[in-house]
Protein backbone atom coordinates (compact mmCIF):
# COMPACT_ATOMS: atom_id res chain seq x y z
CA UNK A 1 0.00 0.00 0.00
CA UNK A 2 2.58 2.50 0.91
CA UNK A 3 4.26 1.49 -2.62
CA UNK A 4 1.65 2.21 -4.78
CA UNK A 5 1.06 5.54 -2.95
CA UNK A 6 4.94 6.31 -3.71
CA UNK A 7 4.61 5.60 -7.50
CA UNK A 8 1.20 8.03 -8.01
CA UNK A 9 3.51 10.78 -5.85
CA UNK A 10 6.12 10.35 -8.54
CA UNK A 11 4.07 10.27 -11.27
CA UNK A 12 2.51 13.59 -9.97
CA UNK A 13 5.87 15.35 -9.48
CA UNK A 14 7.11 13.89 -13.43
CA UNK A 15 3.69 15.16 -14.69
CA UNK A 16 4.33 18.81 -12.98
CA UNK A 17 7.96 19.14 -14.44
CA UNK A 18 7.38 18.35 -17.70
CA UNK A 19 4.25 20.82 -18.06
CA UNK A 20 6.80 23.46 -16.22
CA UNK A 21 9.35 22.70 -19.09
CA UNK A 22 6.43 22.91 -21.97
CA UNK A 23 5.57 26.34 -20.84
CA UNK A 24 9.22 27.54 -20.54
CA UNK A 25 9.95 26.62 -24.23
CA UNK A 26 6.72 27.97 -25.31
CA UNK A 27 7.53 31.55 -23.75
CA UNK A 28 10.94 31.47 -24.94
CA UNK A 29 9.85 30.64 -28.82
CA UNK A 30 10.21 34.06 -31.16
CA UNK A 31 6.68 35.02 -32.42
CA UNK A 32 5.98 34.05 -36.32
CA UNK A 33 6.61 36.96 -38.76
CA UNK A 34 4.07 37.45 -41.36
CA UNK A 35 6.53 40.23 -43.29
CA UNK A 36 10.40 39.37 -44.80
CA UNK A 37 12.52 39.47 -42.24
CA UNK A 38 14.51 42.98 -41.55
CA UNK A 39 17.18 43.49 -43.77
CA UNK A 40 16.19 40.83 -46.28
CA UNK A 41 16.19 41.93 -50.35
CA UNK A 42 12.47 42.93 -51.61
CA UNK A 43 11.16 39.51 -53.59
CA UNK A 44 10.79 42.07 -57.06
CA UNK A 45 13.10 45.30 -58.40
CA UNK A 46 11.45 48.22 -59.37
CA UNK A 47 11.50 48.24 -63.35
CA UNK A 48 14.30 50.25 -65.18
CA UNK A 49 13.73 52.39 -68.19
CA UNK A 50 14.97 51.44 -71.33
CA UNK A 51 18.22 52.58 -72.52
CA UNK A 52 18.46 55.32 -75.46
CA UNK A 53 22.11 55.33 -75.91
CA UNK A 54 21.79 51.86 -78.88
CA UNK A 55 21.93 52.32 -82.65
CA UNK A 56 18.23 54.07 -82.44
CA UNK A 57 19.00 56.84 -80.77
CA UNK A 58 22.10 57.65 -82.75
CA UNK A 59 20.04 57.16 -85.71
CA UNK A 60 17.64 59.75 -84.31
CA UNK A 61 20.91 61.91 -83.80
CA UNK A 62 22.17 61.51 -87.30
CA UNK A 63 18.52 62.51 -89.04
CA UNK A 64 18.18 65.83 -86.49
CA UNK A 65 21.73 67.10 -87.97
CA UNK A 66 20.78 65.66 -91.63
CA UNK A 67 17.63 67.75 -91.56
CA UNK A 68 19.38 70.64 -90.23
CA UNK A 69 22.10 70.67 -92.95
CA UNK A 70 19.54 70.79 -95.51
CA UNK A 71 16.93 73.39 -94.11
CA UNK A 72 20.54 75.43 -93.74
CA UNK A 73 21.18 75.08 -97.12
CA UNK A 74 17.67 75.54 -98.43
CA UNK A 75 17.47 79.12 -96.36
CA UNK A 76 20.23 80.40 -98.36
CA UNK A 77 19.82 82.74 -101.33
CA UNK A 78 19.14 82.02 -104.56
CA UNK A 79 22.65 81.81 -106.93
CA UNK A 80 22.61 83.90 -110.25
CA UNK A 81 24.87 82.15 -111.72
CA UNK A 82 24.36 81.57 -115.28
CA UNK A 83 26.79 79.04 -117.21
CA UNK A 84 29.08 80.44 -120.46
CA UNK A 85 29.65 77.88 -122.55
CA UNK A 86 32.70 79.55 -123.29
CA UNK A 87 33.62 80.24 -119.59
CA UNK A 88 36.71 77.86 -119.88
CA UNK A 89 40.42 78.05 -121.59
CA UNK A 90 38.07 78.30 -125.29
CA UNK A 91 36.47 81.97 -124.09
CA UNK A 92 39.88 83.22 -123.00
CA UNK A 93 41.37 81.74 -126.16
CA UNK A 94 38.80 83.37 -128.45
CA UNK A 95 39.21 86.86 -126.20
CA UNK A 96 43.00 86.73 -126.71
CA UNK A 97 44.00 85.49 -129.84
CA UNK A 98 40.96 86.72 -132.09
CA UNK A 99 39.82 89.63 -130.06
CA UNK A 100 35.96 87.80 -130.30
CA UNK A 101 33.13 86.63 -127.26
CA UNK A 102 29.70 85.81 -127.57
CA UNK A 103 30.40 82.91 -130.40
CA UNK A 104 26.90 81.66 -131.48
CA UNK A 105 25.19 78.58 -134.13
CA UNK A 106 21.59 78.95 -135.03
CA UNK A 107 19.22 77.65 -136.98
CA UNK A 108 17.51 80.49 -139.50
CA UNK A 109 14.96 80.12 -141.67
CA UNK A 110 13.03 76.91 -141.00
CA UNK A 111 16.78 75.43 -140.84
CA UNK A 112 17.28 76.26 -144.51
CA UNK A 113 19.91 78.97 -142.78
CA UNK A 114 22.70 78.40 -140.63
CA UNK A 115 23.22 81.93 -138.66
CA UNK A 116 27.09 81.78 -136.98
CA UNK A 117 27.89 85.21 -135.02
CA UNK A 118 29.94 86.84 -132.43
CA UNK A 119 30.70 90.31 -131.01
CA UNK A 120 34.20 92.36 -131.28
CA UNK A 121 36.34 92.85 -128.30
CA UNK A 122 39.48 93.73 -130.66
CA UNK A 123 38.57 95.19 -134.17
CA UNK A 124 42.32 94.65 -135.02
CA UNK A 125 42.00 90.44 -134.34
CA UNK A 126 38.57 90.43 -135.27
CA UNK A 127 39.79 91.61 -138.98
CA UNK A 128 39.98 88.60 -140.23
CA UNK A 129 36.25 87.24 -140.05
CA UNK A 130 35.00 90.11 -141.77
CA UNK A 131 37.57 89.79 -144.86
CA UNK A 132 35.93 89.25 -148.16
CA UNK A 133 38.97 87.57 -149.56
CA UNK A 134 38.47 84.55 -147.64
CA UNK A 135 35.45 81.74 -148.17
CA UNK A 136 33.83 80.40 -144.81
CA UNK A 137 33.14 77.10 -144.35
CA UNK A 138 30.92 75.50 -141.44
CA UNK A 139 31.67 71.97 -141.04
CA UNK A 140 29.14 69.32 -139.52
CA UNK A 141 31.41 65.79 -138.87
CA UNK A 142 28.25 64.09 -138.11
CA UNK A 143 26.33 65.03 -141.24
CA UNK A 144 29.55 64.78 -143.06
CA UNK A 145 29.45 68.03 -145.00
CA UNK A 146 30.55 71.62 -145.18
CA UNK A 147 28.34 74.60 -146.07
CA UNK A 148 28.91 77.61 -147.52
CA UNK A 149 28.02 80.95 -147.15
CA UNK A 150 25.29 82.13 -150.16
CA UNK A 151 26.04 84.26 -153.06
CA UNK A 152 22.51 86.15 -153.69
CA UNK A 153 21.62 88.02 -156.87
CA UNK A 154 21.09 91.62 -155.47
CA UNK A 155 22.65 91.32 -152.02
CA UNK A 156 25.54 89.58 -152.37
CA UNK A 157 27.26 87.20 -149.80
CA UNK A 158 24.93 86.69 -146.85
CA UNK A 159 27.89 88.03 -144.12
CA UNK A 160 28.39 91.17 -143.02
CA UNK A 161 32.17 92.53 -144.15
CA UNK A 162 32.05 96.08 -143.46
CA UNK A 163 35.26 96.93 -140.77
CA UNK A 164 34.51 95.91 -137.36
CA UNK A 165 33.91 98.02 -134.59
CA UNK A 166 34.11 97.11 -130.69
CA UNK A 167 31.12 96.23 -128.78
CA UNK A 168 29.40 95.49 -132.21
CA UNK A 169 28.03 92.09 -132.77
CA UNK A 170 28.22 90.75 -136.55
CA UNK A 171 26.86 87.55 -138.44
CA UNK A 172 27.26 85.14 -141.41
CA UNK A 173 24.54 82.63 -142.89
CA UNK A 174 25.38 79.59 -144.45
CA UNK A 175 22.96 77.18 -146.96
CA UNK A 176 21.49 74.60 -145.21
CA UNK A 177 19.61 73.00 -148.00
CA UNK A 178 17.94 69.69 -147.61
CA UNK A 179 18.62 70.58 -143.63
CA UNK A 180 21.11 68.03 -143.16
CA UNK A 181 22.71 70.02 -140.07
CA UNK A 182 19.69 69.52 -137.01
CA UNK A 183 19.74 71.56 -134.03
CA UNK A 184 21.96 70.11 -131.60
CA UNK A 185 24.71 69.15 -133.95
CA UNK A 186 27.84 70.19 -133.22
CA UNK A 187 29.78 71.79 -135.61
CA UNK A 188 33.24 73.74 -136.62
CA UNK A 189 33.48 77.03 -138.60
CA UNK A 190 36.40 77.69 -140.59
CA UNK A 191 37.12 81.57 -141.41
CA UNK A 192 41.12 81.42 -143.53
CA UNK A 193 43.23 80.68 -140.20
CA UNK A 194 40.48 80.92 -137.73
CA UNK A 195 38.85 78.15 -136.18
CA UNK A 196 35.94 77.85 -133.77
CA UNK A 197 35.29 74.00 -132.76
CA UNK A 198 32.53 72.15 -131.32
CA UNK A 199 30.24 74.75 -130.94
CA UNK A 200 26.40 73.58 -131.03
CA UNK A 201 24.02 74.58 -133.15
CA UNK A 202 21.34 76.11 -131.27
Amino acid sequence: MWRRNARLRAAALLSGALAVVICSAVAQSPPAQSGPAPGAAPATAPAQPPATTGPASAGGTSAKSAATATSAKSAGPPSRYLPNRFAGRAGVYYKAVWGIDSLSVKWAESGELIRFSWRVLDPQKAQVLSDKKIEPSLISPRAGVSLVVPQMEKIGQLRQSQTPEAGKSYWMAFSNKGRLIKRGDRVDVVIGPFRAENLVVD
